[in-house]
């Protein structure tokens, strides 16, 4: 990847509804040769899809909360089959230290959230415990991937 890769993939990650011809004179190219870097870099796995963001309070899902799951050695297939099952669930990952998994969940309220955690998350196959932290204030979402990777790359790329 080289430094128009890079410019393409940051205005792509700001608005990728923009057009190739916008995207193309932002970074220094013509249409047609960054049309075919996007194709190049879809093909290749770097980008992996385009989607809305969608904000969701003005859906009514309010209260954002992150709980720590630990799970029987033996059940951690079918644990996460049942997470990347579960509509509640927006993320998962496996975690070094005391717990197995972090898990990013929305819910409407406190109410529902009990309801989750009680009848839901706790039921899921092998589930031993669980901690939950509740989230006040939502302070950055969204942030570059590719504002990331600038801060790690070498300099030439």
């Amino acid at each position: 990847m080289d430094r128009y890769d890079w410019s393409i993939l940051a205005q792509l990650e700001r608005d990728g509804r923009q057009p190739f011809s916008t995207i193309a004179e932002k970074v220094g190219l013509s249409k047609t040769p960054c049309w075919t870097r996007v194709q190049a870099m879809e093909q290749s796995g770097i980008i992996t899809g385009y989607r809305a963001v969608v904000d969701q309070r003005a859906l009514g899902l309010k209260l954002v909360a992150f709980c720590e799951v630990t799970v029987n050695f033996d059940q951690h297939g079918a644990f996460e089959a049942a997470v990347l099952a579960h509509p509640s669930v927006l993320e998962c990952y496996t975690t070094a230290g005391q717990a197995d998994y972090l898990l990013h969940v929305v819910t409407r309220d406190v109410e529902t959230l009990d309801t989750l955690l009680r009848v839901e998350l706790s039921q899921l196959p092998g589930v031993l415990r669980f901690s939950t932290t509740i989230c006040l204030k939502r302070i950055k979402d969204g942030g570059a991937v590719t504002g990331a990777a600038a801060s790690i790359r070498p300099s030439g790329g």
